[in-house]
């Protein structure tokens, strides 16, 4: 077919790579079709694609020059379009089929003449989708990559959001998307590949600049769905039918053949547990390398991208990689012994990822390599398997912990949602500490239907476990959000029944504090979250940044001054008082009430962050 086709992901921050694109490039590759994967701004995309467009053009009128030396100032002239830009570039002087190239490629540029239907370049472009919360940026995605594809109908949107929110997001683009996951075959094509079973194309990661913190993992599922139908939850919709077994097997060891061995291995299955298949899971597990006493050797990546280079593997990929390599080899050992192989890479112009050819990596190969053997060595290190979704803490018992004892699991993650549940989230916690699995963690959900209340209480039982039990679980509070609700899915606006503003702002402001995540230590609990529920409660309503800066803010004295002058207030006052405060909207404070006591209250929250910041400086309050 030799298609080209474009693999997006939009420019938002996220800790995992996207699977389903990158068993898509596994697909169309394997239809000898060409991939790109981009992640950034798309008009980067079209400005390096406008470049290598005009390069050729260059090549084919001038070939004296190394034009590709020359990238940043041609990418500069068609960005800007600047005449001391242009004369920077060889040949433009005394060559006026140079200089018209330039000027036209510029112009090309400039009045996006390359969203016109005859000079797009793709015939297929997909994009993947994730949370709500990212709505703008991936409309914004979406309707400017499909006018980068030849035809419309070939415009390819899936993913999480697109299966949540099918409806809205084709009203926005004019696109439908899939939903789901591509379990079946002929979905793309009429063929009987089944896209979801295929492996992972790693290599599409070096493609692009952004670099996810998870990148040493094997990426996967041994189950699909969940038997819970949890009103909160969207796997019922993005995985309707429970699955019990998925084997990984072959994924691994194609993945170990063609990119080298991961060091970990991350499972996204949304209820392992209720696997009928749950032992035979762990076994796999095990045969593939993760057992408790398996360490992880890291292989040659240098080797392993030579070797795909010159299979011609995604030479994009591999020539930015061994780049990256060469670099980072060289910086720390830079000595009399790699002056030499420095000096080979700077004469064939290796150093830089523009001016790097295919030719000149291979040909310098084995000058290089014996830098890489004697210098590419790292201690091995220990493996872990994360199900990264968590576990059912209601399957939990001690058959099944005994069985995921014998795998390197860390941390175990047991969902505790409902404060209700504690019972038995107490009893799954120490069934698995008795079988020695220490490491735990957990998202915690607020502001659904649960009470601020029930927050600090699975705060607090957790750092009592960690004390009782010489545990370590770190908590991960997580704000509800209302994805498929038309008034919420485009913002994080939605508060819950028992919330308000002000409560979901302190919330947010303390575990700014702790980077997210609770951790052990009682000492420190209290000092975060309050020694007892009603110091729980006085945070609630203490002014945001005497929370953010809450030493300081103590120690001057600041703190218990509010406080007191809160509580010199009548009952009545109290309760009008904290009515404002929910609200958490203090810019005119004026306008809420005339009374003097409680406009007094008030001040304390129309300090800012950076009149706090300026308190903190100059050492006083002007009241």
């Amino acid at each position: 077919m030799n298609r080209n086709i474009l693999l997006i992901e939009p420019n938002y921050k996220n800790k995992y790579p996207p699977i389903g694109v990158m068993k898509i490039s596994t697909y169309y590759k394997m239809l000898g079709d060409k991939v790109t994967f981009f992640k950034g701004d798309l008009k980067d995309l079209v400005i390096n694609d406008i470049y290598d467009d005009l390069l050729k053009q260059l090549y084919a009128n001038c070939n004296e020059v190394f034009w590709e030396e020359y990238k940043n100032d041609i990418i500069y002239y068609l960005k800007k379009g600047i005449k001391d830009a242009l004369e920077k570039i060889p040949k433009v002087d005394d060559n006026p089929i140079i200089r018209d190239l330039l000027v036209y490629y510029r112009k090309f540029y400039r009045t996006k003449e390359y969203l016109n239907p005859n000079y797009r370049k793709y015939d297929r472009v997909g994009i993947t989708t994730l949370f709500t919360f990212y709505w703008d940026i991936t409309i914004e995605t979406i309707n400017f990559a499909k006018c980068l594809c030849k035809h419309p109908k070939d415009v390819m949107v899936g993913g999480v959001m697109a299966s949540i929110l099918p409806n809205e997001i084709e009203k926005e683009t004019g696109i439908k998307p899939f939903v789901g996951a591509l379990n079946k075959s002929g979905i793309l094509d009429d063929n009987d590949i089944i896209i979801d079973n295929l492996p992972l194309d790693y290599s599409i990661l070096d493609e692009i600049d952004y670099r996810y913190p998870a990148n040493n993992s094997y990426f996967g599922y041994m189950t699909r769905g969940c038997i819970n139908k949890c009103s909160f939850c969207a796997v019922p919709k993005l995985e309707p039918e429970y699955k019990d077994f998925i084997s990984i097997k072959e994924q691994i060891k194609i993945t170990n053949e063609k990119f080298g061995e991961k060091k970990d291995l991350l499972l996204l299955d949304n209820n392992v547990l209720a696997s009928n298949n749950f032992n035979k899971i762990i076994e796999e597990i095990k045969e593939a390398g993760f057992t408790k006493d398996n360490l992880f050797h890291q292989p040659n990546e240098f080797e392993v991208a030579i070797r795909n280079l010159r299979e011609g593997y995604n030479d994009r990929a591999y020539i930015k990689k061994i780049i990256g390599l060469y670099k980072l080899l060289l910086d720390k050992y830079f000595n009399e012994e790699t002056k030499h192989i420095f000096s080979i890479l700077e004469t064939k112009k290796l150093l830089d990822i523009e001016t790097a050819k295919k030719e000149n990596i291979l040909s310098c190969y084995e000058d290089v390599k014996v830098l890489f053997e004697k210098y590419y060595k790292r201690r091995p290190k220990k493996r872990i398997v994360d199900f990264n979704q968590g576990i059912d803490a209601r399957l939990i018992n001690d058959e099944n912990m005994s069985k995921l004892s014998e795998i390197p699991i860390k941390p175990l993650r047991i969902a505790f949602d409902d404060w209700k549940l504690h019972d038995i989230y107490e009893n799954a916690v120490k069934t698995a500490v008795k079988y020695g699995i220490k490491n735990l963690s957990n998202y915690l959900l607020y502001n659904y239907k649960d009470k601020p209340i029930d927050l600090y209480r699975r705060l607090k039982l957790n750092v009592d476990l960690c004390d009782e039990l010489d545990a370590n679980i770190y908590s991960f509070p997580m704000k509800y959000h209302p994805i498929e609700d038309p008034k919420y899915f485009k913002n994080r606006n939605f508060i819950g029944l028992h919330w308000n503003r002000k409560f979901i702002r302190a919330i947010q402001a303390i575990l700014n504090s702790t980077k997210g995540k609770v951790g052990s230590g009682t000492s420190f609990f209290n000092e975060a979250f309050g020694e007892s529920e009603n110091a729980f409660y006085k945070l609630l309503y203490m002014p945001e940044t005497f929370i953010i800066y809450r030493q300081f803010f103590k120690d001057c004295g600041l703190t218990n001054k509010w406080w007191q002058d809160f509580k010199s207030l009548n009952e009545e006052k109290i309760i009008f008082t904290k009515r404002i405060i929910e609200k958490n909207e203090f810019q005119d404070i004026d306008l809420l009430t005339n009374d003097k006591e409680i406009l007094n209250i008030l001040k304390y929250y129309k300090i800012t962050r950076d009149q706090a910041e300026g308190i903190m400086k100059n050492g006083f309050y002007n009241n």
